[in-house]
């Protein structure tokens, strides 16, 4: 395969699992989105189905499942929540004349059913016996419920449900108020990778771990994927067929605001008064604001139903104490509630009255009748009775009396206290995002149809680049693919090859997939690396070295379904790799980093995972510089072509012998004592006892005394470690500063900050120690340009190569400027030429 085949091999769209049916073999009943919708969801074999209310998500899926059972001979199984299972019974009979599917419970029941379409909840999933792996085909309906039950439960089921060849996630809200959530859809439909894929489109926050935001530049490309296996329909005309029937009437959204008394607001934990009440501190805070204004709640809802006597109601509310409240507050006689303790058949019994217009009035919580149900015919008003920040419950309450064949407007009633300001704000805006995500995808749907082939051609146009080259006296900054780039350079005509390599997949930095952080895996990775890294041996001068700077990854245990973070050792097959292309290993500089911020960063090493378990927990993670050597054209003494050699005049033998020690110390009038550093300020301890423990024989002991002592004065940050051992080995360098990067120039200058912007200690004693003035020094992954920059500065040439076009720019405006600073002439020069 050339390059060019490989690059056009990391398109990735959903592949088709699937098999073709044609429209007879469809049931008649069906409209006709909801036969392409079949048609679609069979032929992808595992496909998530975003149909909006009302659409026929059920019938879709039960119509896809008999095709799948008709022609694999298997069972299916449906896996809802318990107040959905009649909504799919009924319709299996009413308008499709089949079977309802059997409701099961447990394995026993599954191989005894009478129907090879069977039914079940969550729950019996999660907690029970029932074994996907025993089906032949699974949908998840309203598969958003998972959100609630938290990530342990989502690897369950990812993993329970791995071994079912045709798998369907269906929800009318994908996706309410995190896009991070359709990730979760592709992993456990088996389209791409759950860690894969927040990497690829997200960007992470260094600070925090899980922060992740789309990238800007990635934003178009991530809906064209997820629209290779979500399909997305609004209404019928999103796959271009006529809305009569399915146009919405007017919504009303009236928001009621009662008032609190604030001079009750209390005072915080340290003691300090309160001005305001505010639900949005905290859950106790949100709990006594429900709690205090739940009188005046109720009094607003006794109110609006008193102004429309004639009208159906559902009023749904959160907690029991709210339930009592609506009870005693309705005293028509066609007043019902639904509860969690009642037994299913009253729960359904109850529901299917209110559907029928048989009760006036009903009280439930959004988490009980939120999800399945039709109250769209008899009613068409409700009263929120309070909000909250679950917005996937809100907008499903919302939409069992705001969907298709509701013929009058429907009229939404919120109640909020005037404390709760803050929680309807929220609501608000995720809202909002949930209406532009859904009208996005829709827009998408409408240009492409449910061809994938269209959405290819455009992903595949993110391929190449236009090569552009700045060259001054002493460096050269080419915009380009190094790929592409390195034909251009001379054999043997390098005197160091210095870069920071990408992840595998951990970060992207372009859009395009030339990208080598545009991988699917590491062995993908390597892949691409296998187009460079012989030309890297080839532009090398004999006996030179290549230092690679690489870092292990931390794979998180809810991405890998270990249920604990585990270390990819990148740096070990990063070795493996270049002695693979005929490298020479000659050993590795550690570069040790803070492991107190490395855990805010992971949430893997923390103190209190420590103490509930030890097993868990590994180490730190330091950063590497590897050092590969090309083999010189003389092995008889090993020495490089062109040595890098020393003057004995300015390297004597002292140096030499205390610099060829295995530990290397630092300098120091005298030994920093234990009751100095005690009363040293917090900003200067990190220095002070670094000091202190390069220069003093190592007490663990003592270190960790010195450290419950300084926890006692409140002088042991939770944000970064202070009390770091120091390093005596030239291979461990514990004094690199994290912050002497082109990072800050940025920052200064309000430029766009590199993800992995390389140390000025670490390439400045790199190009130090394996160079000589005058030689070349390359970087194919420059970045900001810190490894030609540092060149230039220090008497070499410099050869920079990036794909990132704002950063090839701004490393440009670095090396002419420090071109310009070495090259500017001395006072001494410019007295001589006067």
């Amino acid at each position: 395969m050339n390059y060019a085949d490989f690059l056009k091999s990391k398109v990735k769209i959903a592949p088709d699992a699937g098999f073709e049916i044609s429209p007879g073999d469809v049931h008649p009943a069906l409209k006709p989105h909801e036969r392409d919708s079949v048609m679609w969801m069979v032929k992808g074999g595992r496909r998530a189905l975003f149909s909006s209310f009302g659409l026929g998500k059920t019938v879709t899926q039960l119509e896809a499942l008999r095709a799948i059972v008709r022609r694999e001979q298997g069972a299916a199984l449906i896996v809802a929540p318990l107040a959905v299972v009649h909504v799919f019974q009924d319709d299996a009979g009413r308008l499709l004349g089949m079977e309802a599917p059997q409701y099961v419970r447990t394995m026993a029941e599954v191989r005894q059913a009478k129907t090879s379409i069977v039914i079940t909840n969550y729950e019996r999933v999660r907690d029970g016996d029932i074994d996907p792996a025993w089906f032949t085909a699974a949908s998840l309906d309203e598969a958003s419920v998972l959100r609630s039950y938290g990530s342990k439960t989502y690897q369950e089921f990812l993993l329970k449900f791995q071994p079912v060849k045709y798998r369907f996630v269906a929800t009318a809200t994908p996706s309410p108020n995190r896009y991070k959530e359709l990730i979760h859809y592709a992993g456990f439909l088996g389209i791409m990778d759950t860690g894969q894929a927040l990497t690829r489109f997200f960007h992470r926050d260094s600070t925090q771990a899980n922060n992740l935001t789309l990238y800007p530049h990635k934003e178009k490309e991530f809906w064209f994927w997820v629209s290779t296996w979500a399909l997305f329909i609004t209404k019928p005309s999103d796959l271009g067929y006529p809305d009569e029937g399915y146009v919405l009437p007017p919504m009303n959204v009236i928001y009621h605001e009662v008032k609190v008394d604030h001079s009750t607001a209390g005072a915080d934990d340290d003691g300090q008064g309160k001005l305001f009440r505010d639900a949005a501190l905290g859950l106790r805070d949100a709990a006594r604001e429900k709690r205090d204004s739940l009188p005046a709640r109720i009094e607003k809802m006794a109110e609006i139903l008193a102004e429309n006597p004639d009208d159906h109601f559902i009023v749904w509310h959160d907690t029991d104490r709210e339930r009592d409240a609506i009870d005693r507050a309705i005293t028509d006689e066609s007043f019902e509630y639904i509860t969690g303790s009642q037994e299913p058949e009253v729960k359904a019994e109850i529901a299917v009255a209110f559907e029928e217009g048989r009760i006036k009035y009903l009280a439930t919580k959004p988490d009980i009748s939120g999800q399945g149900c039709n109250f769209q015919y008899h009613c068409h008003k409700a009263i929120f009775l309070g909000i909250g920040y679950k917005f996937n419950d809100f907008i499903q309450a919302i939409h069992r009396i705001y969907r298709f064949m509701q013929e009058r407007p429907v009229d939404i009633h919120v109640v909020y206290a005037e404390s709760e300001q803050a929680i309807l704000r929220t609501l608000k805006a995720k809202w909002e995002q949930h209406d532009e995500m859904v009208k996005r995808m829709a827009e998408i749907i409408r240009a492409n149809g449910l061809s994938s082939i269209n959405v290819q051609e455009k992903l595949t146009r993110t391929i190449g680049v236009e090569r552009e080259e700045l060259s001054g006296a002493s460096f050269t900054s080419v915009y380009n693919d190094n790929v592409m780039e390195m034909p251009r350079l001379g054999d043997n005509s390098v005197g160091l090859i210095h870069t920071s390599i990408p992840f595998s997949n951990h970060y992207e930095y372009t859009p395009s997939y030339n990208d080598f952080g545009h991988n699917e895996d590491n062995r993908r990775f390597f892949d691409q690396m296998d187009y460079l890294t012989p030309e890297l041996l080839r532009v090398l001068k004999p006996g030179r070295v290549a230092a690679i700077h690489v870092k292990d990854r931390i794979l998180f245990g809810n991405a890998t379904g270990t249920g604990m973070p585990t270390v990819d050792p990148f740096s070990d097959l990063t070795t493996a790799h270049f002695m693979g292309h005929g490298f020479q290993f000659m050993g590795r500089i550690v570069v040790l980093t803070d492991v107190v911020r490395e855990n805010n960063q992971t949430y893997r090493l923390g103190w209190t995972e420590q103490c509930k378990d030890g097993t868990k927990m590994g180490v730190g993670c330091p950063e590497y510089v590897l050092l590969f050597r090309k083999l010189p054209s003389d092995t008889g003494d090993a020495y490089a072509d062109e040595p890098v050699a020393k003057s004995k005049d300015e390297y004597t033998r002292a140096r030499w012998q205390i610099d060829a020690h295995a530990f290397w110390r630092s300098s120091g009038d005298r030994l920093a004592m234990l009751d100095e550093l005690r009363e040293t300020a917090v900003s200067d301890l990190q220095a002070r006892y670094r000091e202190y423990s390069r220069n003093n024989v190592y007490d663990y002991a003592g270190h960790v005394a010195l450290a419950d002592e300084l926890e006692e004065e409140n002088k042991l940050p939770a944000s970064f470690m202070v009390v770091a051992p120091g390093s005596h080995s030239e291979w461990v360098w514990d004094d690199v500063n994290r912050m002497r990067t082109l990072n800050s120039e940025q920052a200064r200058k309000e430029l766009q900050m590199h993800i992995c912007p390389l140390q000025f200690d670490i390439v400045e004693r790199i190009i130090r120690r394996y160079s000589n003035p005058g030689d070349l020094v390359l970087d194919p992954f420059a970045g900001l340009a810190t490894v030609p920059y540092m060149a230039v500065k220090m008497g070499r040439r410099g050869y920079g190569i990036e794909l990132n076009h704002e950063s090839w720019k701004d490393g440009c405006r670095y090396l002419a400027d420090i071109e310009a600073e070495v090259m500017a002439p001395t006072l001494f020069e410019l007295e001589a030429t006067l």
